[in-house]
């Protein structure tokens, strides 16, 4: 995080960095001695760069919560609808404006509930019989998905100039304009849930058993998955609700911290959202670095290293079969 806060159209130090990060988190030392500087590092850089943490770390213990509790490696909020949903209520609550704000709903929460009601509905249509069918929840997520797409993709033919602008970087995903007064939200949310989710790492852990073998075991498994979708749906509304519509970092962190530690979710939820932290943060130096001075947005780097991914799991996976 200290190196990527140093790269950008002005290349600083990693030594100043420290010290700028330092002086400003505890006071101690010196004032910098160059205010522009400080500027750049500390009311620029900085917020982005931890808001990139938190968004990768936030949307990784989504994936990976949803794979389990769906019994499928393909989920992910992206896949499922959950993300198509957040960013459609976001989107709402731009254009709508005042009549959004007269009903008491920010931008978070309208991309909360979207998200809720996304999993709402692929759960409901994902079920057989009672039963969760993995390969008819990702098929749900999709077609729910493209349902938020299409009306997501209708508001904004009625935006203004502005809001489209606006719209736009929900659709695209981006922590460009990330201030200090949008993280304290964001940070309490992803690492209550992560501590939260990370509790319930042994009934995570029996879930993937099985239903039959996890009711056996005490576990009521439709309370279960009820609270996991709750937590996953916050977690993915309110990372969408300040950084956009970011896909596949759900799919790829939890695979590849799997494939390194194994399944057990007390030590797979922390390094996941360690990993999707470190990810996130790498991809929006790219996003930053690749093309100067323009910058491009997190969406388009996500999807293009997650959709390679996605279709290698597919075939690796042979229970898709």
């Amino acid at each position: 995080m200290i190196v990527a806060i140093g790269v950008g159209a002005v290349n600083v130090p990693v030594g100043d960095v420290w010290h700028i990060v330092v002086h400003h988190v505890t006071g101690s030392g010196t004032a910098p001695p160059d205010p522009a500087l400080d500027q750049i590092v500390w009311n620029f850089r900085a917020p982005r760069v931890v808001l990139a943490a938190l968004a990768g770390a936030g949307l990784a213990v989504s994936g990976a919560v949803l794979q389990s509790a769906v019994s499928n490696p393909l989920a992910d909020p992206t896949v499922l609808g959950f993300s198509y949903g957040a960013t459609l209520g976001a989107v709402l609550a731009i254009t709508l404006g005042g009549s959004v704000a007269a009903a008491g709903l920010g931008v978070s929460t309208a991309a909360f509930l979207g998200a809720m009601v996304a999993g709402a509905l692929v759960f409901a249509l994902g079920q057989r019989r009672g039963r969760m069918a993995p390969t008819r929840l990702v098929l749900a997520g999709v077609a729910v998905g493209y349902v938020f797409l299409s009306a997501t993709s209708f508001v904004q033919l009625h935006a203004s100039p502005n809001e489209l602008r606006t719209v736009l970087f929900w659709t695209l995903g981006s922590v460009a304009g990330a201030q200090w007064d949008q993280l304290p939200t964001v940070a309490v949310v992803v690492i209550a849930t992560t501590v939260l989710l990370t509790l319930f790492g042994r009934r995570l852990n029996v879930l993937l058993a099985g239903d039959e073998s996890a009711t056996a075991l005490g576990v009521d498994v439709n309370r279960l998955r009820l609270v996991l979708l709750v937590l996953s749906a916050l977690l993915t509304g309110t990372v969408i609700a300040v950084a956009g519509g970011i896909g596949f970092v759900g799919l790829m962190i939890p695979h590849l911290v799997r494939l390194s530690t194994g399944a057990d979710h007390r030590r797979l939820l922390p390094l996941t959202a360690l990993l999707g932290a470190v990810y996130l943060v790498l991809v929006d130096l790219l996003s930053r670095t690749l093309d100067r001075p323009n910058e491009l947005p997190l969406g388009i780097l996500t999807a293009l290293l997650g959709a390679p991914f996605f279709l290698w799991l597919l075939r690796r996976n042979k229970a898709m079969d």
